[in-house]
């Protein structure tokens, strides 16, 4: 089963990610430096959900593990932000599956290679 860390930039209180797959930052140290998170990431072979741009910079350069799944959209609406998640949810896992880096935008998905 693929396993996911939600970065500390993401709600923590998300229905989404109150699954045995996902694990919030905060659940383990939300102080950690974007270094830690990706080893620990690649560590335990985690795919890292962030708003965080510096992970999909890392990405393009580095092999996987770890993956990212990176939400590229800016400040909106909670309902808006659930809602854009679950309804895509299915194909941004799939994408993950097959690419190193998915960038979930409002109005599309891509997968990079």
């Amino acid at each position: 089963m693929k396993k996911y860390l939600i970065d500390a930039n993401l709600p923590y209180y998300f229905s989404l990610w109150n699954a045995e797959p996902f694990i919030h930052l905060k659940d383990i140290n939300d102080s950690w430096t974007d270094q830690q998170i990706w080893n620990y990431a690649k560590e335990n072979n985690l795919t890292i959900i962030s708003k965080d741009a510096d992970f999909s910079n890392r990405i393009i350069i580095s092999p996987p593990p770890p993956k990212v799944i990176h939400v590229r959209f800016g400040n909106i609406k909670f309902n808006d932000f659930f809602k854009i998640l679950t309804d895509n949810w299915n194909e941004i896992e799939n994408l993950s599956n097959n690419y190193k880096l998915v960038n979930v935008f409002i109005d599309r998905i891509e997968g990079v290679s």
